[in-house]
């Protein structure tokens, strides 16, 4: 076996995982949420509850929509409808119940749904809506 046949035996699949690891549900960063909502190209929902909303606000442009609520789903489609064509990006206090809001709505068809990474505090790996000193309005 040759020096070159060698390395790409052995690339392989470190370039596999690689991709693999890239390849994880759809997100933005609260800029990017932010500057698609101000634009009017994305949805902005906040998924947390009416006690989180008052404890730090909610973010500018955002749809207010607990995910507690018994008819979160069917408004969340109803928003859906109204607004064709445009992604939805889940918004939360730290990113990890958007993300897995996104994944189990993907896992059900649907598309166009976004996670914001950092949520409204932030978390070790992303800054969050309020670090960034993005807007937010007082609830309620």
């Amino acid at each position: 076996m040759n020096r070159r046949s060698f390395l790409i035996l052995t690339a392989a699949p470190l370039l596999a995982g690689a991709a693999v690891a890239q390849s994880g549900p759809p997100s933005l960063s609260v800029r990017q949420a932010y500057d698609g909502a101000k634009a009017g190209t994305l949805i902005l929902v906040d998924i947390r509850t009416p006690e989180e909303w008052a404890d730090t606000g909610v973010p500018v442009g955002a749809t207010r929509l607990d995910m507690e609520a018994s008819a979160f789903e069917p408004r969340l489609a109803a928003l859906r409808l109204e607004n064709p064509g445009k992604t939805i990006a889940l918004i939360c206090r730290t990113g990890n119940r958007s993300g897995s809001l996104q994944r189990k709505l993907a896992g059900r068809g649907w598309r166009d749904i976004v996670d914001v990474r950092g949520g409204l505090l932030g978390n070790p790996g992303d800054k969050g809506w309020l670090a960034e000193q993005l807007p937010v309005t007082a609830y309620p």
